[in-house]
């Protein structure tokens, strides 16, 4: 079963920009406005993994470095890097290969499949292609 990691995580938070009552532990990034939306293209940005579930305009809590529970597309093993899928889901990606999606964190206790929640390792921070 998927757990947090509380101490030590960098936590920041912003107004919601999108109803997003229905997001925890997806990734999210920051819309031009400066508010956190759901990641909708496997080659967003993400900020961070949302933590809450908050309407529009309510704050978002969102883990930019740090442990936290991540909902996947598919079976994540332990030690596979992850981006953010279309969906805003936590997606596999390898180095090397998937060089026009950002690769932000690893897998450190497996989901299973598509909608399972991982535990995983991000560090959106310092996001970087998977080059």
């Amino acid at each position: 079963m998927a757990y947090e990691i509380a101490n030590n995580a960098v936590k920041i938070t912003l107004p919601a920009g999108a109803d997003l009552s229905s997001s925890q532990y997806l990734f999210v990034k920051v819309n031009s406005s400066g508010q956190a939306v759901l990641c909708s293209a496997a080659t967003d940005k993400p900020i961070g993994v949302l933590q809450n579930d908050p309407a529009s305009g309510e704050e978002a809590s969102i883990v930019v470095v740090g442990g936290t529970k991540l909902v996947t597309n598919a079976a994540c093993d332990e030690g596979t890097v992850v981006g953010t899928a279309s969906s805003g889901k936590g997606a596999p990606y390898a180095a090397g290969t998937d060089t026009t999606k950002f690769i932000v964190g690893s897998v450190i206790l497996a989901s299973g499949a598509d909608g399972e929640i991982a535990t995983v390792i991000v560090n959106c921070a310092s996001a970087a292609r998977g080059a």
